[in-house]
């Protein structure tokens, strides 16, 4: 599946290769919420000045950080930089983790995948066992669903095709993606991107809850009801990508621990688990959604980028970048010769058209259909400056 700008924008392999958060702009409560979410135990220390923190299960036993309970001590910031120092020299595998999340103050997002060995059964959780083709299984399907999610968090559809690729793809420039072993952890940016997230955990509840009622009682309506908690198309095949070879799925969520919870999730832990069981319902489910969602009709404007006819006498195919009217970034449309040669002269004259028609699910919502009223438009200034934009972007 390709989507819109290219791959996640990934974080270098190790914590020393990147700059260690500024001690001065850390929230001792936010390191102190971080350290326990890890697993990190409170040990002793006066509990209205600072806490001393060991990692779990003695990973690190060389390592404790004396975290100070407020920043309005005079040795905080001297504590938290030893704190981050240690961090960053820790053998224990959370430690990176946690200073990412210093660093990138966002909601935390953690997909795994259980490979299936050459006899069916699990893999082994190494690193080293996970082949190539695992890790790029894995990235694919984490940047489908972080874009199902973009989308639905904006409007909600059965299936988006082409629709909103744009924005979904801002998004996901702003995402920080760390790979590491058989799992994948994404930062996304918070609050502000919290609307793609939250909707996205909704839509896999409602899409795990389709697949159960699926699967116990044959009946496919609840995928449709699902549409309005932000199941689509494109969110179940990323997560049959997610599933496919795989012995087990999960994604967990883990709320930024400097912007706090989103109202209506509280403190629960969040973990959305798929398997190899649930292949068949979810593809039932994709081929219903793309099915039920309607074709639009749409009144959009253009500027045309490509002409192609065999008859010089007779209709055309065009290409239309979109300037407005609906949310893709190109269509085709297939003109009779009248309506073609207007298109040409808008194309030699650098002038925008405008054209209504019926924007077409097949192809994704990337071909106009019984088109009609094509007409060169003019342009005010301030519309004029964006088309040049537009143009030079792409």
């Amino acid at each position: 599946m390709t989507l819109p700008h290219g791959p996640l924008r990934h974080g270098p392999g190790e914590p020393r290769d990147r700059a260690l958060p500024d001690p001065a702009a850390v929230d001792p409560a936010v390191l102190a919420t971080l350290l326990a979410r890890h697993g990190w135990v409170r040990r002793g220390g006066p509990s209205a000045r600072y806490g001393r923190w060991t990692p779990p299960d003695g990973t690190d036993p060389g390592t404790s950080l004396l975290v100070p309970a407020g920043d309005g001590f005079d040795d905080a910031v001297d504590l938290l930089a030893d704190a981050v120092t240690a961090l960053s020299r820790s053998a224990s595998p959370s430690a990176r983790a946690i200073l990412l999340a210093l660093a990138v103050p966002g909601d935390e997002l953690q997909w795994r995948r259980d490979p299936a060995g050459p006899s069916g059964t699990a893999a082994a959780a190494d690193p080293a066992t996970v082949s190539w083709e695992d890790t790029e299984r894995l990235q694919r399907a984490a940047r489908a669903m972080l874009a199902a999610g973009a989308k639905a968090g904006r409007t909600r559809a059965a299936y988006f095709g082409a629709r909103l690729d744009g924005w979904a793809g801002d998004f996901l420039d702003r995402v920080l993606v760390v790979p590491g072993g058989p799992g994948l952890t994404a930062y996304t940016p918070a609050p502000e991107g919290r609307a793609a997230v939250t909707t996205l955990v909704r839509a896999l509840e409602a899409l795990r809850d389709a697949v159960d009622y699926r699967r116990v009682s044959g009946g496919a309506e609840a995928f449709e009801n699902a549409v309005q908690s932000g199941v689509s198309r494109e969110l179940v095949e990323s997560v049959e990508e997610l599933v496919r070879g795989a012995t087990a799925a999960q994604l967990t969520v883990a709320w930024s621990a400097a912007a706090g919870a989103p109202g209506g999730f509280g403190d629960r832990r969040i973990a959305l688990e798929f398997s190899p069981g649930d292949l068949p319902a979810l593809a039932e489910a994709a081929e219903l959604l793309e099915r039920i969602e309607p074709a639009v009709a749409v009144t959009l404007v253009g500027v045309v980028v490509r002409l192609k006819r065999a008859d010089p006498a007779g209709p055309g195919s065009v290409r239309l970048r979109v300037l407005g009217g609906a949310e893709v970034d190109e269509v085709k449309v297939r003109l009779p010769d009248p309506a073609y040669r207007l298109a040409a002269g808008a194309h030699l004259a650098g002038t925008p058209v405008r054209v209504s028609g019926r924007l077409e699910r097949r192809g994704g919502f990337r071909r106009l259909t019984r088109p009609t009223g094509l007409e060169p438009c003019g342009l005010e200034e301030a519309e004029r400056e964006r088309l040049l934009k537009t143009l030079g972007d792409g």
